[in-house]
């Protein structure tokens, strides 16, 4: 098997369960939006993604633990940048930086330091995932979550994670 598709499988699975946990658990359990259910939900799914990019390493802790910090940072950014160019506009912007971050993320992990490297990764990243995220972001409109077919949302998520997992994983593993 090539080096690295077996982690990118893994985290697009992984990641894009997280991902739709985290949709039911707002359409179930979020009465409203606030600020503080969005830096939740962001350090959350970023610890799992950090959590998965550290699994693959034998840096588990410490990838969760950069994951959050870096969800953290992400969802702060969204709420600093959406009142003044949109909710929309703000949600790509964020997602395509965020694969920067995730880039650093498992560049670190790896303990790669390779700057140039961790950096093409991450644009890679970013706008493959980023154009993927676009096609999938009507997934909550009309916003009727009785009404979400869930399978949808997974395969959805699963769209929009493969390429920046891609991006980040195929070629960086010793082959197994």
């Amino acid at each position: 098997m090539p080096s690295g598709i077996r982690e990118t499988v893994g985290s697009t699975l992984a990641i894009a369960a997280v991902s739709t946990l985290g949709d039911w658990v707002w359409a179930a359990w979020v009465p409203g939006h606030r600020v503080v259910y969005g830096m939740t939900h962001g350090a959350l799914l970023f610890l799992a993604i950090g959590l998965v990019l550290g699994l693959w390493a034998g840096r588990a802790g410490f990838g969760a633990v950069a994951g959050a910090a870096t969800g953290l940072v992400a969802t702060a950014c969204f709420y600093v940048l959406a009142p003044s160019i949109g909710f929309a506009v703000a949600m790509l912007a964020v997602w395509f930086a965020m694969w920067l971050g995730l880039a650093a993320l498992d560049g670190l992990v790896h303990r790669r330091v390779r700057a140039a490297a961790v950096v093409g990764r991450g644009l890679a990243a970013g706008a493959l995932s980023g154009f993927g995220f676009y096609l999938i972001s009507g997934i909550w409109m009309p916003f009727d979550p009785a009404g979400w077919d869930y399978l949808v949302h997974f395969g959805s998520w699963n769209a929009a994670f493969l390429p920046g997992f891609a991006a980040l994983l195929i070629g960086t593993r010793e082959a197994s």
